[in-house]
């Protein structure tokens, strides 16, 4: 009966370093991937912001003139 507890604190003892282990583990690749996430977010930004930002004054110089289509010309601004 001696024999069978040994084994199992020898089981638990084993679960218990390999647990930490990969508790250690975590704790290193949870940061890593975080640093690694936002250094191509930043470089993804950094390269599409002008073309992004382009568009955008596309598209409001179109909106805006199709506000002036709807502009009567000859009835001056109140």
């Amino acid at each position: 009966m001696n024999l069978g507890v040994e084994k199992l604190q020898m089981i638990f003892a084993a679960t218990a370093s390999s647990s930490s282990a990969f508790a250690a583990l975590i704790w290193w690749l949870v940061p890593f991937f975080a640093v690694l996430g936002a250094i191509i977010y930043v470089t993804w930004v950094a390269k599409f912001k002008d073309k992004y930002a382009n568009e955008t004054n596309r598209s409001v110089t179109k909106f805006q003139s199709f506000q002036d289509s709807f502009r009567d010309d000859t009835t001056p601004n109140s």
